[in-house]
């Protein structure tokens, strides 16, 4: 390892910063040296962080993606699949409110002999992590080795499991940098992070759910419309059959947000029922990781899945697989607070980033990765915009272990919800808006 105050360095950092900064364009040679540099230490925070904030204001080519991307994959090890007996599809949510999809959707795929190595994160903020809500389930693990993913892909099916410390190590610093210097938002950088552990992962096709709304991290189309294309673009370019669907997420996903709550309903949906639209948008990316995976489904075929037990089967063994007990009673939240409708009439608004922000206060999220979470905690929705309500009817029901929490969760919805008395004042809005390949 050169050491950090080492004088035979191929470029000086800030020689590239000035690049950026002044709106040049980046060489293959100054980016490698750059992220490799970073890794190792002999290009400091600071000066990443200038980086970051003049990739943030003057953007990158598709080139400059790429090669940032590629470097990034170097960083650290690659996943290889192609000893498997089936092909492998995965799929890799930009984040959102009450977004479960990833348990039905795992299993379902399964069901059609295509194997679905599902590496998840945590929460952070008001977005909701996989690994959070299946550690709500009694003996569950999420750390795997190499070796144990791979039996399991091969008899299961299907995994969700944590990331591995080798995978892309360079996009775990830079993403802690992101997140402390306001550069969270550049969209190169957003798409490389992604998908430079996608295409480390090793996976033979990829879709993309990319949220656009409130409770997204992209607010409005145009913006989450080019982050769907710069990342279908690196994946291509990989060698990567992939695919983006944008989906609303300006309303909670479902009629959940917090962990075991989420996987109440995740169960829900493999027993054939749940709410119409995390069946919806569990079917319509099935679908796609299907066809992207070489082993094409109709929508009939695979909501029979749902229906008639086999996704089930495969939920069940994906979770005794990694230890979990599917038997397991979840936990509940010691405390509720209900929050009633205050008129009556068509319920036309219900914020996903209220929401969000109000699950988070209760205790289903974090402010800090270090943070714990509270398995109970979060919020059920006992209306979906559209719905008629009733003055005085259960609208919200907030869980926590912690009751001192209900202030400030309960402020957090203030404005959050509105209730018409005509109905022609709503909308509705489809869960999928575009496809993007």
């Amino acid at each position: 390892m050169t050491p950090a105050n080492s004088t035979h360095e191929a470029f000086d950092a800030v020689d590239v910063i000035r690049t950026k900064r002044d709106s040049g364009t980046l060489s293959n040679d100054e980016i490698d040296w750059m992220i490799d540099a970073y890794t190792r230490g002999a290009v400091a925070d600071e000066q990443m962080a200038a980086m970051a904030m003049a990739i943030l204001l003057n953007g990158m080519s598709r080139e400059e993606i790429a090669r940032w991307t590629k470097a990034m994959i170097a960083s650290g090890e690659r996943m290889d699949f192609s000893s498997l007996s089936v092909p492998t599809a995965d799929k890799h949510s930009t984040g959102g409110v009450g977004d479960k999809i990833t348990l039905p959707l795992a299993p379902l795929v399964a069901v059609f002999d295509v194997a679905v190595p599902q590496l998840s994160g945590r929460g952070l903020g008001h977005t909701g992590g996989t690994l959070d809500k299946m550690e709500s389930i009694a003996g569950w693990r999420a750390s795997l080795t190499n070796a144990e993913m791979m039996r399991q892909l091969e008899r299961v099916g299907a995994v969700v499991c944590a990331a591995g410390d080798g995978l892309a190590p360079a996009d775990k610093k830079l993403y802690a940098l992101r997140d402390v210097t306001g550069t969270v938002e550049a969209i190169p950088l957003i798409a490389s992070s992604i998908m430079s552990k996608k295409i480390a992962e090793g996976t033979g096709a990829l879709v993309l759910d990319v949220k656009v709304g409130s409770g997204a991290f992209m607010k409005n189309e145009e913006n989450a419309r080019e982050l769907a294309r710069t990342m279908v673009g690196l994946g291509t370019d990989a060698g990567v059959n992939t695919v983006a669907l944008l989906t609303d997420m300006s309303t909670p996903l479902g009629l959940t947000a917090g962990n075991a709550l989420e996987v109440r309903e995740s169960v829900e949906v493999l027993a054939g029922g749940g709410p119409k639209d995390v069946v919806d948008l569990t079917v319509a990316l099935a679908v796609e990781m299907l066809a992207a995976a070489g082993r094409p489904q109709d929508e009939d075929a695979v909501r029979k899945a749902l229906t008639d037990g086999r996704a089930m089967t495969k939920w069940r063994a994906m979770l005794g697989a990694q230890g979990g007990d599917p038997e397991a009673t979840l936990p509940t939240a010691k405390e509720t607070h209900v929050i009633t409708a205050p008129s009556s009439g068509v319920l036309t608004k219900l914020d996903a980033l209220a929401v969000g922000i109000s699950a988070w206060r209760l205790g289903a999220g974090r402010a800090r990765k270090e943070d714990p979470v509270q398995a109970g905690a979060g919020i059920e929705m006992h209306a979906k915009p559209g719905d008629h309500v009733t003055a005085g009817q259960p609208l919200l029901t907030l869980h926590t272990d912690t009751p001192e929490r209900f202030d400030r969760a309960v402020a957090a919805l203030e404005g959050g919800y509105e209730i018409s008395a005509n109905s022609g004042d709503f909308t509705p809005r489809d869960i999928v808006l575009e496809r993007i390949s």
